[in-house]
């Protein structure tokens, strides 16, 4: 019996248990070492859970190597998904792309948007956030609903960044190749910087949008019932 198991067995129960009540899955995933775990766990499931990932064109090229390295490791059933407003048509009046002076309608356009119609076409979302990542997911609960009454299910709420690690290093899985040069959190590469975890460990998403007010990108705050 690894360390893992109890935990990796109730999330394969959990999931098992909305199919047979007749409910659709997916998930979404952002391809970051944070991600390798319940993608490895999802990728060990059958049938296959479909995993989307939300493709901005703004993504590091090193996420998008990641995230082709972590598809043909673990044979996943990656769906991409884009916005539909074309880039062109996301900027300001002074031709300005739309992240440099409204970053909120950025994210909504090319994350929360685009993942609109899965959810209209599904029944539970499997979401990898953990509640030491921010005070925002420290709130969240291992199931809530979004706006539209999707069911969000949180299974890695309760682990830790250190849980992180020790299952990678158990299973001998990949991390994300800009880890070791200070990137602790990564996302779209205009709005992600490098990025000193605090002594007291708390919100590891410091380099996320540094300067601004903003922490999520809306798919954890606009798509989550109030």
């Amino acid at each position: 019996m690894t360390s893992f198991e109890t935990l990796v067995r109730d999330i394969r129960h959990d999931i098992a248990d909305y199919r047979l009540r007749g409910l659709k899955v997916f998930a979404t995933s952002s391809f970051q070492t944070n991600s390798v775990p319940l993608l490895h766990i999802l990728s060990q499931m059958e049938p296959k859970v479909p995993i989307f990932f939300l493709n901005t064109g703004y993504h590091f090229p090193e996420t998008l190597q990641f995230r082709d390295t972590l598809m043909e490791r673990l044979d996943l059933q990656l769906i991409t998904l884009q916005s539909p407003v074309p880039k062109a048509y996301q900027k300001g009046q002074g031709n300005q792309l739309l992240y440099t002076f409204d970053p909120e309608h950025c994210c909504h356009l090319n994350k929360v948007q685009p993942l609109e119609p899965i959810l209209a076409s599904h029944d539970v979302w499997i979401s990898g956030v953990r509640g030491d990542q921010s005070r925002v997911r420290a709130k969240m609960h291992k199931e809530e609903t979004t706006p539209d009454g999707v069911l969000r299910y949180h299974p890695m709420l309760g682990w830790t960044a250190k849980m992180v690690y020790d299952y990678i290093r158990e299973f001998d899985l990949p991390k994300h190749p800009l880890e070791p040069e200070g990137y602790i959190s990564i996302g779209c590469e205009p709005c992600t910087r490098k990025f000193t975890l605090p002594p007291d460990g708390a919100d590891d998403r410091g380099g996320r949008w540094f300067g601004l007010q903003k922490s999520e990108c809306g798919l954890h705050t606009e798509l989550i019932k109030k």
